[in-house]
């Protein structure tokens, strides 16, 4: 199970790599880092900023899709697995963000959507059953 805990652990420091990426440009403005998001011209700082909330965004079902698979008692290898290919998926998102590859990007954001949903399932057939 500890693989599982690792990921949400990942997972959770993702938004923080993608955002770190928008901020690698120039001059940028720590007093007001939102407002120079926001009138920056180049696409790319946008895609990294994007990357970072949609990570955001898909970070608590995952965790909480794991936690509940965990307390359900779904086995803990399916789990981790589960776990390990939604964290790589999530990874290429943030990398086909940054490069501008939007169909990649959505075909691994619903494979990452796929692994929550199996877990989330799978929790709930195990208390069902």
């Amino acid at each position: 199970m500890a693989i599982a805990y690792w990921c949400i652990l990942i997972a959770a420091l993702l938004p923080y790599v993608w955002v770190a990426n928008a901020k690698l440009g120039p001059r940028y403005d720590n007093r007001d880092p939102r407002g120079w998001i926001a009138s920056h011209a180049d696409p790319r700082v946008h895609r990294a900023y994007n990357a970072q909330l949609n990570a955001y965004e898909a970070f608590a079902p995952f965790a909480a899709g794991v936690l509940m698979a965990q307390f359900a008692g779904v086995e803990p290898q399916r789990i981790a697995w589960l776990a390990i290919v939604f964290v790589v998926l999530r990874v290429l998102h943030g990398v086909f963000y940054l490069a501008d590859r939007h169909l990649l990007r959505s075909l691994v954001w619903a494979g990452a959507l796929a692994c929550v949903i199996a877990l989330i399932v799978q929790a709930a057939l195990k208390v069902a059953g």
